[in-house]
């Protein structure tokens, strides 16, 4: 099951104004959005995963100091105007308790977020948004990261973003919107991987296999995404469990920074390199198949066994959720493996590139 990346969103002060007279948005007149909210939620809906969720406590809401009739038609007012934006909240949560009755729903206290809780959010590309140090004290609570909304920052260890407008909060959550990370450990390795999407070909890896982390650092180079990889494997037995078990956990975690795979290009590229030609066809469509026409001159290359080139991308193949076609034709090993390894980096930069909104699926959506 995909974790769901959500933004538990504050109201009054961070979509909407807050009055300073009275902090109370209980009239038309009152009622205006923050600067640049409209076009950052829409981008965020349009452009990445994250889902939303309304999250606000409103004091003493239906007494009558401050009738419904009063809310009602503000709040509506508000979730139409944003709807016609493409932007709709999972769910409006509103905490009409006082302070001093100390109810669990109410902010910091998680009550109206349990639920979310407990069905597989995605702790850490997750942020409750808002502009006052309840809202950071609720992601703390939720173990998760707060974006702080405010000229002043309040300094609480939640806090994985503090800013002043909400273009700085777009730039922010867009740079990190296509992260993942992940885990794998067994009694023959421990395989530990991040890859950014947005990265910027940066990376730092360490398998035992000094040729292997060379191929790997083209994937990272060549394909424009940020590659953290560190395997501990049992290469006093061979070569094997290192190899499969990082293309694994690397394709774990391209799949999962990939999301829904809003707008991305979905397929791709062939390369020469010196006397060699590789071709890889890639399809991130959700199915897993590897067709593999490669045949060896030699056995190894470094300390890297040229058999298990085809192991890796079928590891990879299988937790991406992939298709792969591998062509390469060559005199020389080495230009052959490396050729390969860029062209798949090649593909994959095209393939992950983000053109636009749209699933890139007649059906609407992947397996």
């Amino acid at each position: 099951m995909r974790k769901e990346k959500i933004l538990f969103i504050d109201r009054d002060g961070t979509i909407i104004r807050e009055p300073e007279s009275d902090f109370q948005v209980d009239s038309p007149e009152k009622f205006a959005f923050v600067p640049g909210v409209i076009g950052a939620l829409r981008r965020l809906a349009e452009e990445t995963d994250y889902r939303f969720v309304l999250v606000s406590n409103q004091d003493g809401l239906g007494t009558p100091a401050f009738p419904e009739e009063k809310f009602r038609p503000l709040q509506e007012l508000m979730l139409r105007t944003l709807a016609g934006e493409n932007v709709v909240f999972d769910e409006v949560l509103i905490d009409r308790s006082f302070p001093e009755e100390n109810s669990p729903f109410r902010k910091p206290r998680t009550g109206m977020v349990e639920k979310y809780l407990n069905k597989g959010l995605d702790r850490e590309n997750s942020y409750v948004i808002g502009d006052r140090l309840t809202d950071m004290q609720l992601a703390a609570n939720m173990g998760i990261r707060g974006i702080y909304l405010g000229s002043d920052n309040p300094g609480q260890e939640a806090i994985a973003y503090a800013c002043t407008t909400w273009l700085e909060a777009l730039a922010f959550l867009t740079a990190g919107s296509r992260r993942s990370r992940a885990v794998r450990k067994s009694a023959e390795t421990s395989v530990e991987a991040e890859v950014d999407l947005n990265g910027t070909g940066k990376a730092e890896i360490r398998t035992g296999l000094f040729f292997f982390d060379h191929m790997l650092e083209q994937i990272a180079r060549h394909g424009g995404v940020d590659l953290k990889i560190r395997t501990e494997g049992d290469l006093q037995v061979d070569e094997h469990h290192t190899i499969e078990d990082t293309g694994m956990v690397l394709g774990e975690c391209f799949r999962s920074a990939l999301g829904g795979k809003k707008g991305v290009e979905r397929y791709g590229f062939t390369l020469p390199m010196d006397e060699a030609r590789a071709e890889v066809l890639l399809d991130l469509g959700g199915r897993a198949c590897l067709c593999w026409e490669v045949e060896w001159r030699r056995e190894y290359v470094g300390d890297f066994p040229t058999e298990m080139a085809r192991h890796f991308f079928a590891s990879f193949c299988r937790t991406c959720g992939c298709n792969l076609h591998i062509r390469a034709t060559g005199e020389n090993t080495h230009h052959v493996l490396e050729g390969i390894f860029k062209a798949f980096a090649r593909s994959l930069k095209q393939a992950i590139r983000q053109s636009g909104g749209e699933i890139p699926s007649s059906k609407g959506m992947f397996d």
